[in-house]
C-alpha cells in the first residue's frame, strides 16, 4: 500500500454499493495521476487515464476499465470536502513535521468556479502552508472572505504546529485566534493590522511612527534590513520590533503578545519608486524571527499563483456539488507530490517542467506519486 493511498482510501463512498461500477480511490488516484500530467480539465483526465490505462492497472484493480467524465465528476463530487480535508491533512502531517519553521494561513477564492446564473463566486477556501517544505498544509472551505475569521479555528484545529510561527492576514488577526493559537497549538503568531482592529492599528501606526521620526534606539526597538536585487527590481524592507510594549493598552486583551512590529518596504522597478508600511502584532520577541516570518508568509502567496499559472485553477469552471473544493484539495495534494520530488536531476525544475516530463514518462510519473514519498526521509524536509 503505498503512503498516498494509506490516507485516501479511507474516504467514505456514499454511493449505492451494488451499483458501484468504479472504486472511489480509484478515481482518486487517476485524478491526482493525471493532474500530476498537466491535467487541468476533466476530459483531459479521462484522455490521460485511457492512454495510460496500463500503467493505471499497476495500482488499481480498473474492475470496470476507465471511469467516464461524468462518472469521475461525480465521485469526487459525491465525497465528503471535511472528510477529504482531513485525510489531507493527516496524510501531509505525516509526510511532513511542522514543529518548526513558519506555517502561513491565507485565503483564495476559486474565481472559475461560479454557479449558473450567479455572479459571485462560489468557494473561498482558507489554507495553511509550510514554508519550511514548500507544502500545503491543510484547508478549510467557506463561502466568503468575511467568513475566514470562523473558518481559521477549523484549520487550526487540523494542524499539529507546536514551535512554529503562525502568520496570517488582518483578516484573521482575531483575538480568540491569537488566544488559541498559543495556549492549544503551543505555536507563536505574527498577525497583521489593518482598519479591521482601526483603533489597535492607529496606535500602533502613530507610536511607531512617533518612535521612528525622533530616532528609535533609545526606545530600545530591534532594527533589520534585507536588499533584494533581481530582473531589474531593488526591493529593500525594514523590519522594526519594539518589545517595550507598557503603552499599549489594548495588549491585555491579546493573549501571548510580547512586541509590536513595522515593515517599511520601498520597490525600484522600471525607473519608479513605490512604497509600503505594514504594522503587526506578534507572541515573538527577536527581529530575526520576526522578519523571517513576515518574509516566508509572502511564499504562500507564490503557492497560490503556482495553482492558477500551472494547475489553471481560476480558469476552471467546475462547480457542481463539491466538484470545486474537492478539485482544489487534490490539486494541493499533486503540488505537494511534485514539491516532494527532491531527485538530483530534477529537484531544480519547475513544476510546470516536472509535470510535462510526468506526462512523458511513466517511470517519472511513478517516480513523484510513489517512490518518492514511500522512501522519503522526513526529517531532511
Amino acid at each position: 500500500m503505498t503512503n498516498f493511498e494509506q490516507y485516501f482510501s479511507i474516504l467514505h463512498d456514499a454511493r449505492q454499493q451494488g451499483k458501484v461500477l468504479h472504486k472511489l480511490f480509484d478515481c482518486v488516484f487517476i485524478v491526482v495521476a493525471a493532474v500530476i500530467s498537466g491535467c487541468n480539465e476533466w476530459d483531459m483526465v479521462v484522455m490521460f487515464a485511457n492512454h495510460r490505462e496500463q500503467w493505471l492497472r499497476k495500482f488499481l484493480e480498473l474492475p470496470n476499465g476507465i471511469p467516464s467524465v461524468h462518472t469521475l465528476r461525480r465521485v469526487i463530487g459525491i465525497i465528503d470536502p471535511v472528510q477529504l480535508e482531513r485525510c489531507f491533512a493527516f496524510w501531509t502531517r505525516n509526510l511532513v513535521r511542522t514543529n518548526s519553521g513558519v506555517v502561513a494561513i491565507d485565503g483564495k477564492t476559486a474565481r472559475g468556479a461560479i454557479r449558473p446564473g450567479e455572479d459571485r463566486s462560489f468557494i473561498h477556501v482558507v489554507s495553511a502552508w509550510s514554508s519550511k517544505n514548500g507544502l500545503t498544509l491543510a484547508q478549510v472551505k467557506t463561502d466568503e472572505k468575511s467568513n475566514e475569521i470562523t473558518a481559521i479555528p477549523e484549520l487550526l484545529d487540523l494542524l499539529m504546529i507546536k514551535g512554529c510561527v503562525v502568520t496570517i492576514d488582518a483578516m484573521g488577526t482575531q483575538k480568540e485566534i491569537a488566544k488559541k493559537i498559543i495556549v492549544q497549538k503551543k505555536a507563536d503568531y505574527v498577525l497583521s493590522l489593518k482598519g479591521n482592529h482601526p483603533i489597535l492599528h492607529q496606535t500602533v501606526k502613530d507610536y511607531l511612527q512617533d518612535a521612528l521620526n525622533s530616532g528609535f534606539e533609545h526606545l530600545g526597538m530591534q532594527y533589520q534590513k534585507t536588499v533584494e536585487k533581481g530582473h531589474g527590481r531593488i526591493e529593500k524592507r525594514e523590519f522594526y520590533l519594539l518589545t517595550d510594549i507598557t503603552w499599549l493598552m489594548e495588549r491585555k486583551h491579546w493573549h501571548g503578545i510580547k512586541a509590536v512590529g513595522m515593515v517599511v518596504s520601498t520597490v525600484q522597478e522600471k525607473g519608479e519608486t513605490r512604497g509600503d508600511t505594514r504594522y503587526f502584532i506578534t507572541s515573538l520577541n527577536a527581529i530575526n524571527r520576526f522578519s523571517e516570518a513576515v518574509r516566508a508568509h509572502w511564499g504562500i502567496e507564490s503557492m497560490h499563483w503556482s495553482l492558477d499559472v500551472s494547475f489553471g485553477e481560476d480558469k476552471n469552471r467546475t462547480h457542481a456539488d463539491n466538484e470545486a473544493e474537492n478539485f482544489t484539495l487534490l490539486r494541493k495534494a499533486t503540488r505537494n507530490l511534485i514539491m516532494l520530488d527532491k531527485k538530483n536531476d530534477t529537484k531544480a525544475q519547475s513544476v510546470n517542467t516536472k509535470r510535462y516530463r510526468a506526462s512523458l514518462s511513466e517511470e517519472f510519473l511513478e517516480q513523484v506519486m510513489i517512490h518518492n514519498v514511500m522512501n522519503m526521509d522526513i526529517d531532511s524536509l
